[in-house]
């Protein structure tokens, strides 16, 4: 009952920053878990199916754009891991973080920088949030299309840094980051 939890979408210039909480089964390995930023699109989504259908408990949560910039991303972070947690249909006995800071939680934890490349209940949640998040944002791209979401998820691209110079910032950007002000600040 030992729980990894994780966030994907700290960088990201808009959407949501999305974290996962995973319990995985011990009887039920599963085989290629590992950091999500070191797996393909491809591998990220089959690990994500697999790791759904075996993980004894799995939840996801996030935090949205206006809780980012109400609060900063940091703790936006952390409050998306502890929304996770608590998501869980059973409490862990123990959370292991990915980093070196931790959400409130009501069970013991731990916060382990690299944790998503050491232990595979972290790997399991950077999946599940990677893969969550980058389904948003291809979402977000109907909506916006102008911004190309589908093709670099909101990071801080030249593409994306060019397209936010050209047409401004829309509803799902992220107004606390310095790259959306200063885009603000040229066409205000």
């Amino acid at each position: 009952m030992i729980c990894g939890t994780d966030e994907a979408g700290r960088g990201p210039l808009a959407g949501p920053v999305v974290a996962a909480a995973v319990i995985l089964d011990p009887a039920r390995p599963i085989i290629g878990i590992n950091d999500s930023k070191k797996l393909n699109e491809t591998q990220r989504e089959a690990l994500s199916e697999e790791i759904k259908e075996k993980a004894l408990y799995w939840a996801i949560a996030q935090c949205d754009v206006d809780e980012i910039d109400a609060m900063n991303i940091l703790q936006a972070s952390l409050l998306a891991m502890q929304r996770a947690v608590a998501a869980l249909s059973v409490p862990p006995l123990k959370v292991l973080v990915d980093g070196n800071q931790l959400p409130r939680l009501k069970v013991p934890a731990e916060a382990v920088i690299g944790g998503d490349g050491l232990h595979t209940c972290i790997g399991a949640a950077s999946i599940l949030a990677k893969v969550e998040r980058d389904r948003q944002m291809v979402a977000w791209h109907e909506h916006y299309p102008l911004y190309e979401f589908a093709r670099h998820k909101a990071y801080a691209t030249p593409e994306h840094l060019k397209l936010l110079e050209l047409h401004g910032a829309c509803p799902i950007h992220r107004r606390s980051f310095k790259p959306v002000q200063r885009v603000l600040k040229l066409i205000s």
